[in-house]
């Protein structure tokens, strides 16, 4: 379901050097559809994200998000709220590591927070002269709170068309590890791809995406995404 909380409504801290954390910050998120790894989970339909985030110039940081969901019918789940903590280590001046972990909590009727679940993640960054080179691993051993393991495992390089214009190309397969527990229609894994070009005006951050996944049902088909956000110092 979640993006990576940890990309966390689209701030991806792998990018963020170790001299630019001590603070903290908010970021509102608009966006037409709340996809994770190429699934909707706003039933195709809008959300509106916040997280509440602090971090200091040892590279150690923690944060809560929180947005709206729709699983679709038969479901009465409403909110998603998460919180994580992680590490920021500069490896050297080109890798960088991002470890932590993540809980995810979902509210709205009574039974919701059966499908809370742990995750871990870690996260490489390799910086060159074409670009940022990101190789990103999330894995479950509790997913959607049913005892079974789940990984997903991401490839993905963003690179500078002009100064201030970025365009991000990424490739990710979710698994699950006893598909008679979960199962991604009716299999162990999927395939997602994501093309987005990522801009900023006036203190706002857009993104349009293009995204698909290799499952053939109607909240992980093709699609376009935008999303409009702004972050706030406190």
């Amino acid at each position: 379901m979640k993006k990576s909380i940890i990309t966390l409504a689209t701030s991806y801290l792998l990018a963020v050097s170790a001299n630019a954390l001590a603070d903290v910050s908010s970021t509102v998120n608009l966006t037409s559809d709340y996809t994770f790894n190429g699934v909707s989970n706003s039933d195709n339909g809008p959300a509106l994200q916040a997280s509440l985030d602090y971090s200091n110039d040892s590279g150690f940081y923690t944060g809560t998000w929180a947005t709206n969901v729709d699983f679709g019918s038969g479901d009465n789940t409403q909110l998603e709220w998460d919180i994580y903590a992680g590490q920021y280590f500069q490896l050297n001046e080109k890798v960088g590591l991002d470890a932590g972990i993540a809980y995810y909590t979902y509210h709205g009727y009574s039974g919701a927070d059966e499908l809370n679940y742990p995750e871990a993640y870690a996260k490489f960054g390799y910086n060159s002269s074409v670009g940022d080179t990101e190789l990103n691993f999330w894995y479950s051993w509790d997913y959607f709170g049913l005892d079974v393991g789940h990984y997903i495992a991401m490839v993905a390089h963003t690179f500078e068309i002009a100064p201030g214009h970025n365009v991000r190309a990424s490739f990710d397969r979710s698994t699950s590890r006893d598909e008679n527990k979960w199962a991604w229609n009716g299999k162990e894994a999927y395939n997602h791809v994501r093309l987005e070009y990522m801009s900023s005006y006036k203190g706002f951050d857009f993104n349009l995406a293009l995204e698909d996944t290799n499952m053939n049902i109607d909240t992980a088909d093709t699609r376009v995404v935008f999303s409009v956000s702004r972050t706030f110092g406190l």
